[in-house]
């Protein structure tokens, strides 16, 4: 059984031409319109921007964007045909609705979700979602990853070196034991069985992630399936560490 947690609105189907400047990307519409699309990520993507592929695109009616298309997904084929999310400002909102529906178990000791609360020994970094209430004894910081480079069956992040990425594991670990501090790795794409860190990429990363768990650090990587329709939550994936 899947969990729906977002529906998209209707798609517009066409095929990459090519990705530049981080946050454009000429498509070639099934209708035979070529146009530049807003990309809505700012990593490297690995393994996923492969120019001719097939994509999906949402359109935009505000009269305030300069583009009204957004590229939201691309098709690879790995291990077979699946659709991969890209759109990085949807990840929280995924994650958003999973928790209102409490369709994580090991986080279901909250009644209130609190979205971009201050902390970290500066108070300069934002929690993605700060749970509480009556059924819990520690606030829970959760910290949203999207994760979209693979090895296989294996999902990885991080794809490049992330210095911010660091800083927030050290942050999380600091907050142990007197919180509960969860990194949530959104897998956006339904290929993946099990979740690693990207060591190739980032080395420091994995060993952080490491020493993290090794004092408390609570990992959910959590794997979800991109559709034209929506986007529905799998349940988790192993960790491989």
């Amino acid at each position: 059984m899947t969990d729906w947690v977002y529906a998209y609105p209707p798609l517009l189907t066409g095929t990459l031409i090519k990705r530049y400047k981080r946050f454009f990307a000429d498509i070639l519409l099934d209708s035979g319109d070529e146009i530049v699309a807003h990309c809505p990520n700012t990593g490297p993507m690995t393994g996923i921007n492969i120019p001719g592929n097939r994509v999906l695109v949402s359109v935009s009616d505000s009269k305030t964007r300069k583009l009204p298309y957004t590229w939201e997904a691309i098709e690879v084929h790995d291990i077979r045909p699946t659709w991969v999310g890209v759109n990085t400002a949807l990840p929280n909102r995924l994650i958003k609705a999973a928790l209102i529906d409490k369709l994580f178990p090991t986080l279901d000791s909250y009644s209130e979700i609190r979205g971009e609360v201050p902390y970290g020994l500066d108070k300069k970094s934002r929690i993605d979602f700060f749970l509480t209430g009556a059924e819990t004894d520690r606030p829970i910081y959760v910290e949203v990853k999207n994760t979209t480079w693979t090895k296989g069956e294996i999902a990885l992040f991080p794809d490049t070196v992330t210095t911010r990425g660091q800083k927030h594991l050290r942050e999380l670990t600091a907050l142990l034991p007197q919180a509960r501090s969860v990194m949530l790795y959104l897998i956006n794409r339904s290929d993946c069985t099990q979740f690693a860190p990207g060591d190739s990429a980032d080395p420091v990363y994995g060993k952080l992630l490491r020493e993290a768990i090794a004092q408390g650090l609570e990992v959910l990587p959590c794997r979800f399936e991109v559709t034209p329709a929506g986007v529905c939550y799998l349940g988790l994936a192993e960790l491989a560490i």
